[in-house]
């Protein structure tokens, strides 16, 4: 699917229970403002911070199930993250 659209790549993603992880922002627009799904894991990464977001992915992963991540919106950063569900 590395030619698919977003809006297709987040509906795949939904259709088989996945979690979707991008460091592409836009997923954000297409899951507040058009509600085109949830389940996505937005990594705020730089080269120098990889290894701080990854840490910090590991901490979400451990903190949420995977019920929650699946109707979440969450941006992984350095040192922190923040975990929005989209409207219903």
């Amino acid at each position: 699917m590395s030619r698919a659209n977003d809006i297709d790549l987040l509906a795949t993603a939904a259709r088989e229970q996945r979690i979707f992880v991008s460091r592409v922002r836009d997923f954000g627009g297409l899951v507040f403002v058009e509600r085109k799904g949830g389940g996505v894991i937005y990594l705020r990464v730089q080269p120098s911070t990889v290894n701080a977001v990854h840490a910090e992915l590991e901490n979400v992963l451990n903190r949420y199930t995977e019920d929650q991540l699946r109707n979440a919106f969450v941006v992984v950063e350095p040192g922190r993250h923040r975990f929005r569900q989209p409207p219903s």
